[in-house]
Parts: structure tokens; C-alpha cells; sequence
């Protein structure tokens, strides 16, 4: 198959750690770094120590997100991809055979990008959520203490209404 991009990573991402393999002309380097800040700087100096210009992840869940931070501010190329858009390696799955799975889709030019919005964008969606978030909250605690004033309300209303009469 022909190589359309030189120098990719593919990664392959999880709660606690991210298996990384790297392919270009030279070869491939394979390395699995946890998803401690210090250790995912690490990981981007490694990325830029190989000249990489294309990154691509398979990751589930929201544990894309700082990495993707880290790789936009260096201005690099990325993907995030959908796990069950990938074809699987046949036989045993290991995350270093993922991550190297995923390094050759890109290398070739076969992913698929997910959808994800810029960082403005993202930024916006983070705040409208926890605005929303605080909206509910206030709400439930509304709820809460006419739930606990309701029993009195009876005896507020009852002596109100019989000073109003007399």
C-alpha cells in the first residue's frame, strides 16, 4: 500500500495509561506512558523528538480530551477515531497491536476523523453544561426546602388567615 504520511502516531487511550507507537521512514517506536500530566508532556516531547505530523487516537469516553489539548496547542494534525469504525487486528487484541493498527490506518490514510469541535467551541459546550448543571442544582434545592416547609405552611396560612378575619 502506497504511504501517504511519513512520520504518524497512533495511540491507543485509556483511564490510566496511553500505549503510543510511532512509524516513520527510520522505523517504529512503541512506549506506553501514563495519563499523569508530567508523563503525557513526556509523551508530546516524544511525539516532536520523531517529527511527527499526524496523531491519531482510538479512546472511549472523555480521556481524549487532554491529550487533544496538547496536541492542538503544537499545532499538529489529529484524529480521534471510533473504535468499532476501525477494523480489528485479527487474532489476540493488545493495546501495543491497537496502537500499530492504528499508526498503519493513518500512515495509509484510512481513518476516519470523528467529529470535534474546535476549542472555542468546546469551551462554549464545557460552560453552557455547567451552567445548566448549576441550574438543576438550584432547582433541587428549591425543591428540597418546599418539601420541608410544606408541613408548616398549613400552620403559617391557618394563624394568617385568622388574623385577617379578626
Amino acid at each position: 500500500m502506497e504511504v501517504i504520511i511519513e512520520r504518524v502516531c497512533g495511540m491507543d487511550v485509556h483511564k490510566d495509561n496511553i500505549t503510543a507507537c510511532i512509524m516513520t521512514p527510520e522505523g517504529k517506536d512503541i512506549q506506553t506512558f501514563s495519563t499523569k500530566t508530567v508523563f503525557l508532556i513526556q509523551l508530546m516531547d516524544w511525539i516532536k523528538s520523531h517529527g511527527c505530523t499526524h496523531v491519531a487516537m482510538e479512546s472511549t469516553g472523555v480521556f481524549w480530551k487532554p491529550i487533544v489539548n496538547l496536541i492542538e496547542a503544537e499545532e499538529m494534525e489529529f484524529l480521534v477515531v471510533n473504535a468499532q469504525h476501525m477494523k480489528a487486528v485479527p487474532g489476540r487484541k493488545t493495546d501495543v497491536k491497537d496502537a500499530e493498527w492504528i499508526a498503519q490506518l493513518l500512515r495509509h490514510g484510512l481513518l476516519k476523523a470523528s467529529f470535534i469541535p474546535d476549542r472555542n467551541q468546546r469551551e462554549l459546550r464545557e460552560l453552557v453544561r455547567y451552567r445548566r448543571s448549576i441550574i438543576e442544582e438550584r432547582a433541587r434545592q428549591h425543591n428540597r426546602i418546599q418539601k420541608v416547609d410544606a408541613p408548616y405552611s398549613f400552620i403559617y396560612l391557618s394563624t394568617s388567615s385568622l388574623k385577617g378575619r379578626v
